[in-house]
C-alpha cells in the first residue's frame, strides 16, 4: 500500500532552510492500522501531506497503492486524492450552512454522481459512523464528536482505500477521542481500509499494527514502522 523510499524534505534555502524529514524509508502493507508519533516540528505532518499528494517538493520516492505520487499529472493527483484517500483532520471543515447528509455529499460535486445517488449514498455512511438520526442536522447542532464523525463519513463517501488522519482527536475530550479512534479500528477491521494516523496521544492506540515515532524529521530506530528494502 505505502512504499517510501529515502523521502527528505527541506523547506527554506541556505542557512534558512529547515529539514522537515530527513532520510525516511518506510513500507506498511494494505490492511495495516499505522500510528505516526512526535513531537510539535518532528515531520508528521509533511510526511502525511506527501503519502496525500499534497506535496510535491521532496527527495527520494513515494508510492502509494501501486502510484509513483511524483509521476502523476495534476489531473491524476486530483483522480488519486478523490479516489483512493480519504482526509481526516483535527478540525473538522464542515460547512456550517450545510447539513450532515450534504457535507458528506461533497465529494459527489468533483464526480459524475447524481444527486439521489450521492445522498443515498451519504446516507449510508452517515448510519456506518451511528449517525441515522443526524441527516438533517447542521453542523452547528452537533458535538465535537458527532462533527469528526460527519468527518469521517465523508472521507467514506468514495470508498476510499487509505484513510489519512491528522491528529483527528485532538480538539476531543479523552472520552469521545476514544470513541472515534475506536470507530477507525472497527472500519480498519470491517472495511480493510488503510490507517495512517498522526497523533501526540499514542497511548490511545492500543491495537496499531505499527508504530513510527519520529524526531526532528528521523525515524527512530527499533519502532515497528518498516524500512524500504
Amino acid at each position: 500500500m505505502i512504499h517510501l523510499e529515502h523521502i527528505t524534505r527541506t523547506y527554506g534555502q541556505g542557512e534558512a532552510s529547515t529539514r522537515a524529514l530527513d532520510d525516511v524509508s518506510l513500507v506498511v502493507p494494505a490492511g495495516a492500522f499505522v500510528v505516526v508519533v512526535g513531537t510539535s516540528g518532528s515531520g508528521k505532518t509533511t510526511l502525511l501531506n506527501i503519502l496525500g499528494g499534497l506535496d510535491s517538493g521532496y527527495s527520494g520516492q513515494a508510492r502509494v497503492d501501486g502510484h509513483d505520487l511524483r509521476g502523476l499529472s495534476d489531473r491524476e493527483l486530483s483522480r488519486f486524492r478523490n479516489e483512493t484517500v480519504g482526509f481526516v483532520f483535527q478540525h473538522f471543515h464542515l460547512l456550517d450552512h450545510l447539513d450532515a447528509l450534504h457535507n458528506v455529499a461533497l465529494p459527489a460535486f468533483f464526480r459524475d454522481a447524481d444527486d439521489a445517488s450521492a445522498l443515498a449514498r451519504a446516507e449510508e455512511v452517515l448510519a456506518r459512523v451511528g449517525l441515522r438520526d443526524k441527516l438533517r442536522s447542521l453542523p452547528g447542532e452537533l458535538s465535537g464528536g458527532q462533527k469528526q464523525r460527519v468527518a469521517i463519513a465523508r472521507a467514506l463517501f468514495t470508498r476510499p482505500r487509505l484513510f489519512l488522519c491528522d491528529e483527528p482527536t485532538g480538539n476531543l475530550d479523552t472520552t469521545t477521542g476514544a470513541q472515534i479512534i475506536s470507530l477507525f479500528e472497527q472500519l480498519n477491521r470491517e472495511e480493510g481500509i488503510t490507517v495512517l494516523v498522526v497523533t501526540h496521544e499514542d497511548f490511545l492506540f492500543k491495537n496499531a499494527t505499527q508504530v513510527v515515532r519520529l524526531e526532528d524529521g528521523r525515524q527512530v530506530p527499533g519502532q515497528t514502522g518498516g524500512g524500504a528494502p
